[in-house]
């Protein structure tokens, strides 16, 4: 390669560096965090609550639903369900939709 080219692509090698740096994760909607003490994120934990990272938004939207209505039995989902605006659930499953 010539050197002349050297310091250009040292530039470019930086600046696509410093755009894969800059990608992070937006932070959770309000309400998205009370979620975490039962739900698990580590797949390392042994627990009988299904996790909600990574499960589909509209799959975490339903079961809110379900839960806040009655249709889907609960110990306190159902209660925490009722707690939620139909706008925090959408945010809340969006958001945990995108975590991995």
């Amino acid at each position: 390669m010539d050197s002349r080219f050297l310091p250009v692509a040292a530039l470019a090698a930086s600046a696509l560096l410093a755009q894969a740096c800059a990608t992070v994760s937006e932070p959770p909607p309000p309400g998205a965090a009370a979620c975490s003490g039962c739900h698990a994120v580590s797949a390392k934990v042994d627990t009988p609550v299904p996790r909600i990272a990574g499960a589909s938004a509209d799959a975490i939207v339903k079961a809110m639903q379900e839960f806040r209505s009655g249709q889907r039995p609960a110990t306190v989902m159902d209660r925490i369900a009722k707690g939620f605006t139909d706008e925090e659930v959408q945010a809340i499953a969006k958001w945990y939709s995108a975590q991995k």
